[in-house]
């Protein structure tokens, strides 16, 4: 009797050890290019493929595609990209990688939004008295933008059964700062499809 107590103890120890919480203790790097699709969600794999098309897009159009005959770089400012589905997309790391994108292919100079406000702050500590009055920089230097590259990104979602199709559509337009014009508009398009099948642990 013993013996049949005994065991169903240690039987009911394993089960719950087998339960018990887990914990991810072990990784390895991975090639950040990688398509991994673990879930139907919108994924960085998504952002890097949008961010190429768009760079790519723009230095090769028409209008963009040559030097301008002075030498210099259009000036492009990636403004507000419009998050338009129904997920939560951080649509600011989206715009960080086009402007990634733009600046290697070495076709355009970039002005940050972000960092215009940080620079503004440190105007004004420049000028608070803490700085050198010789070395203080201060505003009214600063180069003007030509572009502004606005965007919005959409999602289709349907359901049939156990396939789910995922349809992306990012579509950007860059504005000449100047007379309002479109100047270069381009859209990405990504479809998924998925198929529902049980998970087990």
């Amino acid at each position: 009797m013993n013996t049949r107590r005994l065991l169903l103890t240690a039987c009911l120890a394993v089960s719950l050890t087998a339960c018990g919480p887990r914990a991810y203790t072990r990784g390895t790097y991975e090639d950040p290019n990688t398509i991994e699709m673990l879930s139907d969600r919108f994924n960085e794999n998504d952002l890097q493929l949008i961010a190429k098309k768009m760079a790519d897009s723009l230095a090769n159009s028409p209008r963009f595609s040559q030097p301008q005959p002075d030498g210099s770089l259009p000036i492009v400012l990636v403004g507000k990209l419009k998050n338009s589905t129904s997920e939560h997309i951080d649509m600011r790391s989206l715009g960080d990688k086009i402007q990634t994108a733009l600046a290697q292919t070495g076709r355009f100079g970039l002005v940050d939004q972000q960092a215009r406000q940080d620079i503004a702050e440190e105007y004004e500590y420049q000028q608070s008295g803490y700085v050198d009055p010789n070395s203080a920089k201060g505003p009214g230097q600063q180069i003007s933008v030509d572009y502004l590259m606005t965007g919005d990104l959409a999602s289709i979602i349907q359901e049939v059964g156990r396939d789910k199709l995922v349809y992306y559509k990012m579509t950007a337009k860059l504005s000449n700062v100047r007379n309002g014009l479109i100047e270069w508009t381009d859209e990405k398009q990504i479809r998924k499809k998925f198929e529902k099948r049980g998970v087990s642990w």
